[in-house]
């Protein structure tokens, strides 16, 4: 959706997950869907001719090995069985296939987006790697840390970009100066209550203060995901297992609130997803379609 805000003209793409893949087709009705494994479609010897040489390819990793949410390093390395009921996998060498399929597909610009956990940590150790796979695929890279808040999002969700372009072509360095007015939560409010409070969050919720999350009120510091918010500050990252609550009414951000808070429209299609699952997972498509137009600009108009 970012980039088509951008005005670039989307073929498809791939999408393990059916359900998502589901919503990508009510939503874009793509030329080409390929619903299966990325491992699966960079082996492919009958793609169509205009999926190579693209202007740009995007791609988003799975990133659950790299959030400060997780076990991290605990897990890099391990095979599981993720949500998304797909089979049994590692995660933490997706990003080297998409580095494989950029080599295949030889597009002129290669973005890819990752969690601000990529930077932190032994997970530096990715980032020289996939820096280094780019350039032996071809490709001049930069990464930067973009937060979506300052880019026109009503939401603070912070993330890594690795933007790159074939060797040949010989671009200049990308310049970013985001600096969009700051979208609080007061202007996207409504008084829908749909999405169910807890009761265990209700004790805690009563004297918790906005802006603090429920684990300052908590004895144990528990319900660390769990925050009152602000009316005139921005909303926190939305995250699958977030409990985003208003500031005085005992009430969970409603759908439309989400879908606003993600720069999603509101009668986006999102079938049997709930909202905050996917808007969670994704790059705000007014982040996209940021970044997509200064591509453009300093790059692929010239």
């Amino acid at each position: 959706m970012g980039y088509k805000l951008a005005g670039f003209n989307h073929l498809g793409g791939v999408e393990i997950d059916q359900p998502i893949a589901d919503v990508y087709e009510a939503n874009h009705h793509p030329k080409y869907l390929f619903n299966e494994d990325i491992r699966k479609f960079v082996l492919r010897d009958n793609l169509p001719e205009e999926l190579f040489n693209l202007d740009l390819l995007d791609g988003s990793p799975p990133c659950s090995s790299f959030s400060m949410a997780g076990n991290r390093e605990k897990d890099w390395g391990k095979e599981k069985i993720f949500k998304e009921g797909q089979a049994k996998q590692k995660l933490d060498d997706l990003f080297f296939t998409y580095i494989e399929l950029a080599k295949k597909l030889q597009p002129k610009v290669v973005i890819a987006e990752n969690v601000k956990g990529l930077l932190q940590g032994n997970a530096k150790v990715y980032v020289k790697n996939i820096v280094k796979g780019f350039q032996e695929a071809g490709y001049n890279v930069q990464f930067f840390l973009l937060n979506a808040a300052s880019m026109g999002v009503p939401q603070m969700r912070e993330r890594v970009f690795f933007i790159c372009h074939r060797k040949d072509l010989k671009y200049p360095k990308l310049v970013f100066n985001f600096n969009e007015k700051a979208i609080v939560y007061s202007q996207i409010e409504d008084d829908v209550y749909e999405n169910k409070v807890l009761n265990c969050h209700l004790p805690y919720l009563a004297i918790c203060k906005p802006g603090y999350s429920l684990s300052s009120v908590h004895p144990k510091g528990s319900m660390f995901n769990a925050k009152k918010l602000h009316p005139q500050k921005v909303i926190n990252t939305i995250a699958n297992g977030s409990c985003l609550f208003h500031y005085s009414k005992i009430k969970l951000l409603s759908n439309n609130e989400l879908k606003l808070s993600g720069s999603y429209p509101l009668d986006y299609n999102f079938k049997k997803v709930k909202p905050i699952y996917l808007i969670g997972m994704s790059v705000p498509p007014v982040m996209t379609a940021q970044i997509a137009h200064q591509v453009y600009l300093q790059w692929l108009k010239c």
